[in-house]
């Protein structure tokens, strides 16, 4: 009989009670999402947006953000200051109590804040606890207070340092803990600005600068226009129906509704809604508010101008969003969000609010702007006639088989693996190419598509003709998903969709309109993290006899392993002959340099370019899809001049999967 263990004791002493800040330190990742690179700038967040708070009530006008040299970030406002005389209930000092006490905040009703991006009132004190230094200074009627912590736990008590010239204010300054965020503790520049100039945009009249004394780089934003600059901005590079922006900006019962709408001659709606200057990605009430009344008005006003015929069935939504750029900013005392990352609003009065005020204003706007509001009816009537085509086009390619799913197109060789999760298609540029991909392959698992000739520009086409060409098609049908109000990403067939295409111009051109093709039209595919750049060698070092060959695939690695053999043949007391060429210097017979995929055979073309041991791939990602919108804009838009000048810019260091999306 086996022998029983021991049962370990289960009493009192097995219950942990973590006090203070031990919680955030112990799992950090409940407080900040992540330990990696988000976490860190998710503290920058925090202490940011306590000072945009204070901006946002009327009691600051200036914001200082500063990337230290020695692996600090400083954060100035010349708001009210955080209090510094004794709290009731710790006995310490109000200051040391927001920085040491969870949920401890002026943003949970006591009159400190009516409007703030806080919720859990945890910001402060979170970023405290996983800093190994937080220095708070704070000026109040004139008099400088300091205090010091490491780890969460205050060094010396608040202590008065003396006067300053400044009546009011706060400075935070923080050192991530390199214990926690293993991965790295540098702050990002670009991540900064980019996040400080959207706040810029959303709370009208602020100037925020962000300096970087790693370089010395320095921007500062001023924007008096607020969301309604925000949208302009947004449609930089794109035709405009008119050059002035809707605005309106009221006042319903306690809260505030700010809308900005702009229409494009784009097929593609952009439209960003946020509560109390936080991006709710998912939406919630306020959009839900702002779609019903746009609809509704424009039906409305189509109805009445004649326009819109009385046999005609009203616009949908989806006609109407058609080449819409909006923003639609709430401000509200007690917002709901979903869950901590704040994705979602949930209050259900701010449908109203946001019902009420477009109702009546954007109304107003298209009564006095009869031109703009036909423009804007005009361009949802074409938007409602190629719906109606797309469906018809849809309806009869489903008819011909080429989207139900039954019959896989003919030049897809398939994989015999039934899983998504182990299968993947290779999208493979060129005929000779694809013969290679399928000798060479692991047909169990990858599958290849290739395509004969450059994929359909969708920046420039609807729907309706993107269904008649036979290679978007093609594309459709492999994968599983539909397309248009019938896309289903749960219907993926393969959970790793490769771009093959030759490392050369037309290469990178193909890759950018297949990338277009997904970020329109199939993003959920992209946002799950299904889309890979296969990326082919671009020299083969040749060795004689049996030796293996040795593949580079760029030419900074060439001058790395070239530099490195080199440096060997002489340790070992080689001959190296200076007047030969390098890769004969360092010990290789040829040096071969591939133009295209098809310049392989099956063989090369596995060891290279689809062994997953051997492999190069990169994952397209989209991090900001603003960005990666107006990069799309440039590259695959109408404007010749946007495009001429961006790529010129960056034409000498930019690869296609360096594209900062």
């Amino acid at each position: 009989m086996a022998k029983q263990k021991p049962v370990a004791a289960y009493d009192a002493a097995q219950i942990q009670v973590l006090e203070g800040l031990e919680p955030v330190r112990k799992r950090p990742g409940m407080y900040i999402g992540s330990t990696g690179y988000d976490g860190v700038h998710h503290l920058i967040k925090e202490i940011a947006d306590n000072s945009i708070d204070e901006a946002i009530a009327g009691h600051a006008s200036k914001i200082v953000v500063t990337v230290l040299a020695d692996g600090g970030l400083t954060v100035t406002d010349d708001g009210r200051g955080i209090p510094v005389d004794k709290h009731p209930k710790t006995g310490l000092s109000t200051l040391e109590t927001v920085l040491t006490v969870l949920h401890a905040g002026g943003k949970f009703g006591g009159g400190g804040y009516k409007v703030s991006s806080g919720l859990h009132g945890v910001g402060s004190s979170v970023v405290n606890a996983l800093s190994t230094l937080l220095i708070a200074e704070v000026v109040q009627k004139g008099e400088l207070y300091r205090i010091e912590f490491e780890q969460g736990a205050a060094k010396a008590p608040l202590k008065k340092v003396g006067k300053t010239d400044r009546p009011t204010g706060t400075t935070i300054t923080f050192y991530p803990d390199p214990t926690i965020f293993k991965e790295t503790v540098e702050f990002d520049y670009k991540w900064i600005v980019d996040y400080l100039r959207h706040q810029a945009y959303l709370t009208k009249g602020i100037f925020v600068t962000v300096k970087d004394d790693r370089t010395n780089e320095e921007q500062s934003f001023y924007f008096e226009g607020g969301i309604q600059s925000y949208v302009t901005h947004l449609n930089i590079g794109k035709e405009v129906v008119s050059d002035n922006a809707f605005y309106v900006e009221r006042q319903v019962e306690d809260s505030m509704v700010e809308v900005a709408i702009q229409y494009n001659e784009t097929f593609t709606e952009i439209v960003k809604p946020f509560a109390n200057n936080v991006l709710t990605p998912d939406g919630g009430t306020h959009l839900i508010g702002f779609r019903s009344a746009l609809t509704r008005v424009i039906n409305d006003y189509a109805r009445k101008s004649g326009i819109l015929k009385e046999k005609e069935e009203n616009l949908t939504g989806d006609d109407i969003r058609e080449g819409l750029t909006a923003i639609i900013l709430v401000k509200l005392p007690d917002p709901q969000f979903e869950g901590q990352t704040k994705n979602k609003l949930g209050n259900p009065e701010v449908r109203r609010y946001v019902e009420q005020v477009m109702n009546e204003y954007f109304s107003y706007y298209l009564e006095e702007n009869p031109a703009v509001a036909k423009k804007i009816v005009g361009k949802a009537l074409l938007a409602a006639r190629a719906r109606k085509a797309a469906r018809a086009a849809r309806d009869n390619v489903i008819r011909k088989g080429a989207l139900d799913g039954l019959s896989l197109p003919g030049k897809l060789s398939d994989c015999s693996s039934k899983s998504p999760e182990d299968s993947e298609l290779y999208i493979v540029e060129g005929d000779s190419a694809g013969g290679s991909a399928k000798v060479g392959r692991d047909s169990k698992t990858q599958a290849i598509l290739p395509l004969r000739g450059k994929v359909l520009n969708v920046e420039r086409a609807r729907l309706d003709r993107m269904l008649n060409n036979n290679e978007i098609v093609s594309l459709i049908k492999a994968m599983g998903v539909n397309i248009g109000d019938s896309f289903d990403v749960d219907g993926l067939r393969y959970h790793r969709i490769i771009i093959m295409t030759d490392a050369d111009v037309d290469g990178s051109h193909i890759a950018t309109l297949l990338m277009t093709f997904f970020f329109r039209y199939m993003r959920e595919v992209v946002d799950g993290g299904y889309i890979y750049l296969a990326k082919p060698p671009l020299f083969e070092l040749v060795k004689s006899g049996k030796q293996e060959n040795t593949f580079i695939y760029n030419e900074e690695e060439l001058d790395i392993v070239l530099g490195e053999r080199i440096a060997e043949r002489k340790k070992e007391g080689l001959k190296v002959d200076k007047d030969d060429d390098r890769y004969k210097q360092a010990g290789f017979t040829e040096q071969k340099r591939y133009k295209g995929l098809g310049e392989m055979d099956a063989e090369q073309l596995w060891e290279t370019t689809m062994n997953p041991e051997n492999r190069v791939l990169v994952q397209v990602k989209v991090e900001d899809a603003e960005k990666a919108d107006a990069i799309f804009t440039k590259l695959m838009g109408e404007e010749v001049e946007l495009r001429k000048n961006f790529i010129q810019s960056r034409a000498k260091f930019v690869k296609l999967e360096d594209l900062d999306i």
